[in-house]
């Protein structure tokens, strides 16, 4: 049969049986007023005859019980035949007729809380029962035949569904297509989570990489653009019950921008890893302040002075609820911030940086909760054709396995400096260099296709502040330049993986100058 957008099927008879029940009763309201006769099983039934509605019971119309808990109710020739029936086939119609089946033309169903029953880390019986079998046979008998039926999966579909009720008298073809992608994403998404269970539970470890690789994300909302004005963009969130960027709270501001969440995420993914409190200025998704202190003022005070320039129009990050004294900081006049993400923002922080600066009305706070300690997760990248998948680099360093490899050793303090640099330069694009001095980063070398030329940056933003600093290089060093040109400048001391075939001429060039030098063993790119 073909159909348009423009053609609108009746509504006589819809089956109903939903575990979540929100907005329920003022749709199956609608749905009574405009005519439809509803029949409905179990938990669902008894809800909505509380509600005042009359409910057929399925068990009553096929002459079938519910059995086995409620593990069988639904499955039943008489309810999937009038649903699958092809109102232009006779001889469809012929077998409806024969075997006494009722016409359904609208379907409700949501499925059994599965992923929550994981997420509150229920037993395995228990999470067993919540692998729903009648409800997604429903859903699919139903957006199969969206020719003739509508199939509803989200208490968010209703008022669509009732609106073209009234407006049309049925539902358009449009909307029942529409809806049945949507129900089918629905039970992909559903068995999705199933299947990751059973490969997460199961008696041998889950694959780290799977031959195939189902990933099931749901719309958060669509961005005004993408990185610029020309692109469309929109976030999508992972089901996660752990602290989070998407997750966070907004307590000021406009909309967030497709750059806003990349900046924001890279300010929180280095605030983390920083155990004293500590603040972080980004700019184009690299670190252009940071500082970590006794008080959150003072770093957050260290941090905008890094590189005043750059920090104007930048997103900040803290890893400590943002009290008065910080919001202080950050209201000073010639400061302008774009977004702040932290734990959570006292009240009367709230009020200072929401009255008195003067972007106060479009800064975007975000309040993300407190977290706890990095855990191990994978990350994605979309290449042309396909997808990267690898570990994603989050935990912290083993520092106890870090080898002096000069004749010089560093000084605690300096030491403290060397571990701030190196939590910050696995966070800038490479090749990347940082230049920091009593945990306070005075300049950045980001994204240079040569590591000596990051060097030179680093230096040039540093300036004057480049003396006594320490130096922090996410990879090793192929040739002694940069030592050279760090020493030029002042730097005390340097910390980097190490592995390069030069590494003796390099640690002859840091024993030459004075330099104390540490080697992590591990690189830290970031492309």
């Amino acid at each position: 049969m073909t159909q348009t957008t423009d053609q609108a099927v009746k509504v006589g008879r819809a089956i109903i049986s939903v575990s979540d029940k929100t907005g329920l009763a003022e749709f199956a309201h609608g749905l009574a007023a405009a005519g439809v006769e509803i029949y409905s099983t179990g938990g669902t039934r008894r809800f909505l005859v509380e509600q005042g509605l009359s409910v057929r019971d399925i068990a009553d119309y096929t002459g079938f019980p519910e059995m086995m808990d409620g593990r069988v109710k639904t499955l039943h020739p008489k309810v999937f035949g009038g649903i699958l029936w092809r109102r232009d086939n006779p001889e469809d119609k012929h077998s409806l007729a024969a075997h006494g089946i009722e016409s359904f033309d609208l379907v409700v169903v949501n499925l059994y809380p599965f992923e929550q029953t994981v997420a509150r880390g229920a037993s395995d019986e228990e999470t067993i029962e919540q692998i729903d079998i009648g409800g997604p046979s429903l859903v699919r008998a139903a957006a199969k035949n969206h020719a003739f039926v509508t199939i509803a999966t989200s208490p968010d579909q209703y008022s669509r569904i009732l609106a073209e009720l009234s407006a049309k008298g049925g539902i358009s073809y449009g909307l029942r297509r529409q809806l049945a992608a949507e129900a089918y994403a629905h039970t992909a998404r559903y068995d999705a989570g199933i299947a990751r269970w059973f490969a997460a539970t199961g008696p041998e470890p889950a694959e780290d990489f799977p031959a195939r690789l189902d990933l099931s994300v749901d719309l958060k909302e669509v961005l005004r653009y993408g990185e610029n004005p020309h692109q469309r963009a929109a976030l999508y969130a992972e089901r996660l019950s752990t602290p989070n960027l998407v997750g966070a709270r907004q307590l000021n501001g406009k909309e967030l921008s497709y750059n806003n969440l990349l900046d924001l995420d890279s300010a929180l993914a280095i605030v983390r890893g920083l155990a004293r409190p500590a603040a972080v200025v980004i700019k184009h998704n690299n670190p252009c302040g940071a500082a970590a202190a006794e008080q959150l003022s003072v770093a957050a005070g260290r941090a905008m002075a890094g590189d005043p320039v750059s920090a104007f129009g930048s997103v900040l990050g803290f890893n400590r609820m943002v009290d008065l004294a910080t919001a202080e900081v950050l209201c000073e006049p010639g400061l302008f911030v774009e977004a702040i993400v932290a734990p959570d923002f006292a009240p009367d922080a709230l009020v200072a940086l929401t009255t008195r600066p003067k972007w106060k009305a479009n800064v975007r706070l975000l309040a993300v909760g407190a977290w706890g300690p990095a855990r191990p997760r994978f990350e994605y990248r979309q290449v042309d054709g396909g997808l990267l998948r690898q570990e994603a680099d989050v935990l912290p360093d083993p520092i106890e396995s870090w080898t002096v490899a000069t004749t010089a050793a560093p000084s605690d303090a300096v030491r403290a400096d060397l571990e701030f640099a190196w939590a910050i330069v696995r966070h800038v694009k490479s090749n990347a260099i940082v230049l920091a001095k009593d945990q306070t980063l005075l300049g950045t070398g980001a994204g240079q296709m040569s590591r000596v030329d990051s060097v030179r940056i680093a230096i040039e933003k540093a300036g004057p502040k480049a003396a006594g600093s320490v130096l922090g290089s996410d990879a090793f060093f192929p040739f002694p330049d940069s030592i050279d040109l760090a020493a030029a400048a002042g730097v005390k001391a340097v910390v980097q993986p190490g592995g390069s075939r030069n590494d003796e001429e390099v640690t002859a060039a840091c024993n030459r100058h004075g330099i104390s030098m540490l080697l992590t063993g591990r690189r830290h790119f970031k492309h």
